[in-house]
Order: C-alpha cells, then sequence, then structure tokens
C-alpha cells in the first residue's frame, strides 16, 4: 500500500552498487600498472616456450623477456603508488603475477635438469606458506613488512634464474680480469641455493614478526576492555 517501506535484505547488493562495482572493476583493469601486470602474466608462455626450444639464442631471448618481466614488476608498482592507482585488483595480480613467473620458470628448469627438485620444492612451499600467513596476518589487522633478508632473497633468485635460463657456459671478460669461460648453470644453482638460505631465514622472521604482533593485538584488546 502506500504507506509501505521496501527494506532491502542485508548483505544483498543493489543493481546500482553492483554497476558500480563492476565498472570500478573495468577502470582498474586497464590502467597502466594493472596493464603492466597483465603483460607480465602473458610473458610466461613465451619464456617458457623459448626455454624449451634449448638453442643458446633462444635462451638468450628467454632471459631477456624474462629480465623484462622483472622490470615491468618495479614499474607498475612505482606508477601506481606516484599516480595513485592502487587498487584492489592490482594488490591481487601484482604479486600473483610474480609467483607464477618464478614457479613456472622454476618448474620448467627442473625439467631441463638445471635444478633440483628438492630446491623448487621448498621454495614454493616457503611462498605458499608465507602467502597463507599475510592472509591471515591481513585479516587480523596486522602488517608485516618485507625485510632485508626477502628482498636479498628476490634480489638472488631473479639473478640466479637469469643465469639458469641462459644456460649455456659463456666467456665472460670483466675488462679488469678475464674470467674466461663460465657456465652459467652453475653459477645459477648457486645463487639459487643462497636465495633459498634467505628465503627459509625470512620465512622465519615472517613466523615471529607475525606471532609477535597477534600477540601485541591481544595485550592491547585485554588492556582496553
Amino acid at each position: 500500500m502506500g504507506g509501505m517501506v521496501s527494506e532491502q535484505e542485508p548483505g544483498v547488493d543493489s543493481k546500482a552498487e553492483r554497476a558500480a562495482r563492476r565498472k570500478t572493476l573495468r577502470e582498474d583493469a586497464v590502467n597502466l600498472p594493472n596493464l603492466l601486470t597483465g603483460l607480465r602474466i602473458v610473458m610466461i608462455p613465451l619464456v617458457l616456450a623459448l626455454i624449451q626450444r634449448g638453442a643458446p639464442r633462444d635462451c638468450f631471448w628467454a632471459a631477456w623477456v624474462y629480465a623484462l618481466a622483472a622490470i615491468t614488476d618495479f614499474f607498475d608498482g612505482y606508477i601506481a603508488r606516484r599516480q595513485g592507482l592502487v587498487s584492489v585488483l592490482g594488490k591481487f595480480l601484482d604479486p600473483l603475477a610474480d609467483k607464477l613467473i618464478v614457479m613456472a620458470t622454476l618448474i620448467w628448469l627442473v625439467h631441463l635438469g638445471r635444478i633440483e627438485a628438492w630446491v623448487v620444492v621448498l621454495l614454493l612451499g616457503r611462498e605458499f606458506s608465507i602467502t597463507g600467513l599475510r592472509s591471515i596476518a591481513s585479516s587480523e589487522g596486522v602488517v608485516i613488512a618485507a625485510g632485508d633478508d626477502g628482498k636479498a632473497k628476490t634480489a638472488l633468485q631473479m639473478i640466479g634464474i637469469l643465469c639458469l635460463i641462459i644456460g649455456y657456459p659463456y666467456r665472460i671478460d670483466l675488462i679488469v680480469y678475464d674470467l674466461g669461460e663460465v657456465d652459467l648453470v652453475h653459477v645459477g644453482r648457486v645463487l639459487v641455493y643462497l636465495s633459498l638460505v634467505y628465503s627459509l631465514t625470512s620465512g622465519a622472521s615472517y613466523v615471529r614478526l607475525f606471532a609477535e604482533a597477534v600477540d601485541a593485538k591481544a595485550r592491547r584488546q585485554a588492556a582496553g576492555g
């Protein structure tokens, strides 16, 4: 009747709200940082295809594509912060793209015999564990910043994977000293082993920081309650 008021059920979005959310997601999907992140994901099959072909020239170009993907990782974050384009979609896609290209490449390199499977299992296990821990921390309102160990792990891992992708001996002349012919697979393995050490130590630091942050939050709540 004329005096009746229709109430929306709790948790049910109106058509206008759903349309606004779709519009926001479309806008986020086509902003420059997220386009760069999407490009990084698209590069993954190209890197794997070039590695699989296996010729020195193919592996050389695979390393360049991988390096370009790493560069886009820096620029998409920088542009997003500089231009105020940080978005929920970007927060989801950026770490996803990073982990996808690292996981896919390492697994492919195991298939080619350039790195041992146990190393990759430990590295990927650490990544899955820390991602889960960060999700729980976020739900608890706890922010865990990346430490120096985590940054060292990322740098060593990136350079090590590049060496493994190149995969052939090359003569390296540093101008001041000629190293002669260097097998980059051996160099890559050493760097990935070092990254594994930093990976495990930084993982332990994340767990410790998470436990301390949760305890501190519990003490604040107890004091306030």
